[in-house]
């Protein structure tokens, strides 16, 4: 599950500096916001998790809005605080609030409104729409193609959809534009997807220079966290989940990194309690998934049916918002049983957008219906950037177990865990179990 995941963080950091902007505005600060760079206070919205001033802002915005109905400048911000809001709160309500505000801004106001648009533009990424939200941000940088922000909205959108070499393009313009902690952050994440670990490390780093409050540094600490977790180095990943969550101790995603890190440690029992401290925070379905599966880990079948059962309500809820969840879904779907369902889910996917994450939901789900000669193609296409992902890397070695081919099939699973032993809690045990009896060392 991928609703915390690097692009939906990237792209909330386009809206904390312009709903900065905004705020700035709405307190006769700053003459645009489209050249409004972020203020110190705003620096709170760009972390999920920390509700306190963005739940000020909207306050604020809607009393201006009782007084001043016709401030289409002040619609544009609270479409932009909501569309913030309901990352905070995991609440999908907030995305048809923020869409109504958003038309009413444009509708009062249709030429040149740059921040509505780059609302709607967040809005659809959210709701998992990325040609929408490409449109949207194509029309924001016609009216101000000199705004680094806007690039990221486009970029984001354009990874999403798989156009990988015009995302990377508009990355660079984005940091030449506008070297920050959001271009940064988007370079580290373009190094991630083509296998530049080191790379994705020190751009990241190079982010976190440009945090200016304890929020943003807690920000970039989680995704340093993330980058060392993800390629197997579990003692720094701790050091930088813990640091993230002293420098803000209301920010989820770190509380969610060291819940990992004392599942990895094989202590189960206290990464169950980390993860049911978060899931009551922040009920976002990979949380709750993680925590089902530990449960399952732990012999506790039905405490697991219960979490998988609230994944469903979860998007149940997310859907009727209009959030697209099939790629989430046929995941989901394919490691608990439901491989028809996977499967068509994740060719409606397909039939949107190319990105390599869709390409290798699609490989698993075509492996769960036995169709392993189709998968490999797709799990190929999956690997093609290079990204060292240890989990695509197990889903082809298993599709190539089921094609009959040992050896690839071991030289995949290995890379697997030499790139991240504790990549899966359902996966990383069966890994190391196949890869035994194919005669490698796990």
């Amino acid at each position: 599950m991928r609703t915390l995941g690097r692009i939906g963080i990237a792209a909330a950091l386009a809206v904390g500096l312009f709903l900065a902007g905004a705020v700035a505005i709405m307190r006769g600060g700053v003459e645009s916001a489209a050249t409004a760079g972020p203020p110190p206070e705003a620096a709170s919205l760009l972390a999920p998790g920390s509700a306190g001033s963005l739940e000020g802002t909207i306050a604020a915005l809607q009393a201006r809005l009782r007084v001043e109905p016709d401030d289409w400048k002040s619609f544009a911000s609270l479409g932009l605080a909501y569309v913030q809001e309901a990352r905070v709160t995991a609440d999908p309500s907030y995305y048809p609030k923020a869409e109504g505000v958003l038309r009413r801004s444009l509708d009062q106001h249709p030429q040149d409104n740059v921040q509505a648009m780059v609302g709607m533009a967040s809005l659809s990424a959210a709701r998992h729409d990325f040609a929408g939200a490409l449109d949207w941000g194509e029309r924001a940088k016609a009216i101000n193609p000199y705004n680094g922000s806007i690039y990221g909205v486009i970029g984001d959108a354009q990874v999403e959809l798989g156009r990988y070499d015009e995302a990377f393009a508009t990355f660079q313009k984005m940091v030449d534009t506008r070297p920050d902690l959001a271009s940064y952050a988007r370079v580290s994440y373009a190094r991630e997807l083509q296998g530049d670990v080191a790379g994705a490390i020190r751009a990241m780093r190079s982010a976190e220079v440009f945090a200016g409050t304890p929020a943003d540094r807690a920000w970039a600490a989680n995704q340093l966290g993330e980058l060392f977790f993800n390629s197997g180095r579990l003692d720094r990943a701790a050091e930088l989940y813990r640091r993230a969550t002293e420098l803000a101790p209301e920010f989820v995603p770190p509380q969610a990194g060291l819940a990992k890190v004392a599942w990895a440690r094989g202590d189960v029992q206290d990464a169950i309690a980390r993860y049911t401290e978060v899931t009551q925070r922040y009920p976002s379905p990979e949380y709750v998934i993680a925590l089902g599966d530990l449960y399952e880990a732990a012999g506790e079948p039905e405490q697991a049916r219960q979490q998988y059962a609230l994944v469903h309500t979860i998007q149940t809820l997310f859907t009727a918002n209009g959030v697209n969840v099939d790629l989430e879904l046929s995941l989901f779907q394919a490691d608990h049983g439901d491989a028809v369902d996977a499967l068509q889910t994740a060719r409606d996917e397909w039939g949107r957008r190319h990105s390599i994450h869709v390409a290798d939901a699609l490989a698993w789900a075509l492996h769960a219906n036995g169709r392993d000669r189709e998968a490999l193609r797709y799990s190929t296409r999956a690997l093609s950037l290079g990204t060292r992902t240890a989990l695509f890397w197990f889903h082809a070695g298993m599709i190539r177990l089921g094609l009959g081919d040992r050896e690839g099939a071991r030289q995949d699973l290995a890379r697997a865990l030499d790139t991240n032993p504790d990549f899966s809690i359902r996966y990383s045990p069966e890994a190391v179990r196949t890869l035994r009896s194919l005669g490698g060392r796990p």
